[in-house]
């Protein structure tokens, strides 16, 4: 199918127990919370559009550190026609300033306790908790390797 798929990146950002979410504005996932983020430009890496979308998103400044992982958002509708396919990059990224205000296509978007993301306790985007637990764990290594 022409135009698929399509790739996106995810900027993962964490703040010492919090982790920035944005609540999505259109489909796929309208309504639910994840991290922000969206298409890449063509001759953009997926790094720098996680730096451009979080900008955009929330108004947040972070820089892209490294990939977490893949994710494949497959859509069909009730049809069984392909409504979506992205392929999400998600980004790491090390929090510099500002505070996260809804733009762009982002309902709202706020600081979450991680333990509460964690817990379920806000409708999330498929994978959200799993990314999250990845974060963690790259941020533990970052940290212990210059102990």
């Amino acid at each position: 199918m022409a135009g698929f798929p399509r790739l996106a990146a995810l900027a993962v950002t964490l703040r010492g127990d919090d982790v920035l979410l944005a609540r999505r504005r259109n489909p796929p996932d309208a309504g639910l919370w994840g991290f922000p983020g969206g298409h890449v430009d063509p001759g953009e890496t997926a790094l720098d559009a996680a730096r451009r979308e979080l900008q955009e998103e929330t108004g947040v400044q972070a820089n892209p550190l490294q990939y977490l992982d893949n994710i494949d958002l497959i859509l069909h509708g009730p049809d069984g026609k392909l409504q979506f396919h992205f392929l999400l990059a998600a980004v790491l990224c090390e929090y510099v300033s500002g505070e996260p205000a809804a733009a762009d296509d982002a309902l709202d978007a706020a600081w979450c306790p991680i333990a509460d993301v964690l817990a379920g306790a806000l409708p999330l985007s498929a994978h959200v908790q799993t990314i999250l637990k990845l974060a963690q764990t790259r941020r533990l290594d970052a940290n212990t390797a210059f102990c």
